[in-house]
């Protein structure tokens, strides 16, 4: 019985990471699955090695990732490789999602892959804010009093809500054990999400730029092909992030978050880390709490839905010059969200991140399947013609 299980992991190891069958065209922008897992894999590592430093208590935490950083052996190290490291992963998440977008990567059959991928999403910006708050400076205190009290304005129940995630009638000790105990337990629930995410990929099997199936003979195994290209980018990832960690730690956060904490002082301006900046942008465009809060989390459900309302003829944005054209202002105006949630909440910013917020939806739930319509009328049209 032990043979036989033994034998059928090795085959199954075997048969994802070696003779799996691959289309012949990936390009170098089907590594970044890859490089998610190697963020992930040194997210958890860095995070298990600075929980043994950290104190979670508001009194205490500030100074206890000082000590990290001053005392404890290359726990500069660690608390770099994580801070940048989360900044690396959702980079490549986020190129990731668009490649996926502009190849029709989340298209039938490939819809519930997609799915297991913004669920992903939601998690690490769940994980990613609970592990913002825990330096406790006066950023990450301020953070956490903006963005908790948005559950203030869900009906009826919002202000208990409130205390509950607060374990109490303010932002302390209890806040901070409950952040520190979720952001610990969370990276390895989105682990198994991952493992699922693959589980569905080889299910599926992998898009590609054409779009197209290639089976039997038209398809190549893995390895040596892809594992070679894999190793080759991901060197060249790390020489990305090795800039950030060695050159430039604190670029990608905030000076302000080197003070600590303090509930007398608020900041002139409140901004959170990058990666949420264009979701913070669209909460911020819409002037009532409760609608600014649902369209926030609407920004992300969006991404669940299209699947099931995008119907190309085509997968590919290759083929469908349209839909293309549209594309480059979406990604333009994700830049654009991301610009105006670090701007004050001031004319003209948000004029500006009401336009953008429309065109976030517009694009998604209006103006792409226009264009899909269109592309299809016109491919039928041709296709008619020649016969």
């Amino acid at each position: 019985m032990r043979f036989v299980k033994s034998n059928f992991l090795a085959n199954t190891l075997y048969n994802t990471g070696f003779a799996y069958p691959a289309p012949p065209n990936f390009t170098y922008l089907w590594n970044f699955g890859v490089y998610a897992v190697f963020c992930l894999v040194v997210q958890i590592v860095t995070g298990i090695l600075l929980a043994m430093h950290y104190t979670p208590n508001a009194d205490l935490a500030f100074a206890s990732v000082e000590h990290i950083m001053r005392d404890v052996n290359h726990g500069w190290l660690m608390r770099y490789l994580h801070a940048n490291g989360a900044s690396m992963f959702f980079i490549v998440i986020y190129v990731h999602m668009f490649r996926g977008l502009y190849y029709g990567s989340y298209l039938y059959p490939r819809q519930w892959l997609w799915i297991s991928g913004v669920v992903i999403l939601l998690l690490m910006i769940m994980t990613a804010f609970m592990g913002y708050v825990l330096p406790w400076g006066q950023m990450s205190f301020w953070g956490a009093t903006v963005i908790t009290n948005l559950f203030s304005a869900i009906p009826f129940i919002g202000k208990d809500v409130v205390i509950w995630l607060w374990g109490g009638y303010a932002i302390d000790n209890p806040t901070l054990n409950r952040f520190f105990s979720l952001h610990y337990l969370l990276p390895f629930v989105i682990a198994a999400l991952v493992l699922l995410h693959v589980v569905i990929l080889h299910e599926v099997k992998s898009n590609n730029p054409l779009g197209v199936a290639f089976q039997g003979v038209d398809s190549i195994p893995m390895t040596p092909y892809y594992i070679v290209k894999d190793v080759f980018g991901l060197f060249l990832f790390l020489g990305f992030f090795a800039l950030f960690l060695f050159f430039y730690p604190n670029m990608l956060g905030h000076p302000d978050n080197y003070t600590p904490a303090n509930p007398l002082v608020t900041p002139p301006h409140i901004v959170p880390e990058w990666y949420f900046l264009p979701f913070y942008a669209i909460l911020r465009s819409i002037p009532d709490k409760l609608f600014g809060v649902l369209a926030m989390l609407a920004a992300i459900i969006v991404l669940a839905v299209i699947p099931f309302i995008h119907r190309p003829q085509y997968r590919s944005l290759q083929f469908r010059p349209v839909s293309r054209f549209l594309f480059w202002f979406f990604v333009s105006d994700c830049f654009i969200l991301g610009w105006i949630g670090s701007q004050p909440a001031e004319y003209p910013f948000i004029g500006i991140g009401q336009f953008a917020t429309v065109f976030y939806f517009g694009y998604l739930l209006f103006l792409l399947p226009l264009a899909i319509a269109l592309e299809n009328y016109l491919t039928r049209q041709v296709l008619g013609a020649r016969r």
